[in-house]
């Protein structure tokens, strides 16, 4: 198992099985952002119910995705995936070193191929990890640090509504998201079927139905980001900011 582990074929084993935790997460994550968004589309975007009890009724789907967010089940499988994508960017910075090292650049791991050389995604991978995770922090002070955190340490979360207006009610901050999307669109549609291809999927058969699937499941992610970002900047310069009843709270908040 060590000399498996230190082999080539396990690292990139690793690194695959790690990049499942981060895709599997971000489907997560961005379904239940994009509650709000069918929220808009009926009129119920901000809505709260007065208690503070999970799943009460009137709240607003993402309210409602939020509390199943915060539901035991997912407190187990959260920190679990998250640790995964921890060791998926601890262990791609790693082994990006030990290419640095060996062969005088940084290059990517995973087998080389003609198609993989005449891929800019494949060539940078790195590059594009570097900018995802320095996003990612950028991304855990708006929400993380301001829900689940505060949770944890036995405060109150904040209304999920306001800081989606809060964080995207800025058109310089949505730009940054969507250049952080790109970046994570050309990410994941490399690292789908690269994942694959390294526990064997690589023949004439599946590999082409591979990259077709890894194109189709990267743009439904990144596009279910894209989605809440942009509407979250609709609603907190044209729509929300319009109703009366949410005047007072949107007079605290500075886009």
């Amino acid at each position: 198992m060590a000399n498996f582990l230190t082999s080539s074929i396990g690292k990139k084993f690793i690194q695959s099985v790690s990049g499942a935790f981060l895709i599997i997460f971000l489907l997560l994550h961005g379904t239940i952002n994009f509650f709000s968004v069918i929220d808009s589309l009926h009129g119920k975007f901000g809505k709260v119910a007065a208690d503070s009890m999970p799943y009460s009724h009137g709240d607003g789907w993402f309210q409602l995705g939020c509390d199943f967010m915060s539901s035991p089940v997912i407190d187990i499988m959260v920190p679990i995936l998250a640790l995964g994508i921890l060791i998926h960017i601890m262990y791609g910075i790693w082994l990006s070193v030990q290419n640095f090292r060996r062969r005088g650049g940084v290059k990517r791991y995973e087998v080389a191929s003609k198609a993989q050389n005449d891929s800019w995604s494949a060539k940078n991978m790195f590059v594009l990890g570097l900018v995802i995770l320095g996003f990612l922090c950028f991304h855990l002070t708006h929400f993380w640090a301001k829900m689940q955190l505060q949770e944890f340490m036995g405060g109150e979360a904040e209304n999920p509504y306001y800081l989606l207006m809060v964080t995207f009610g800025q058109w310089w901050v949505l730009a940054l998201y969507i250049v952080w999307f790109v970046a994570l669109w050309l990410h994941l549609n490399h690292g789908f079927w690269s994942m694959f291809q390294t526990i064997g999927w690589n023949n004439k058969k599946w590999l082409p139905r591979l990259r077709v699937i890894g194109v189709v499941v990267s743009t439904c992610i990144v596009l279910l980001f894209i989605c809440t970002a942009v509407n979250a900047y609709v609603e907190a310069n044209f729509v929300t900011a319009s109703h009366q009843w949410t005047e007072p709270l949107l007079n605290s908040i500075n886009f």
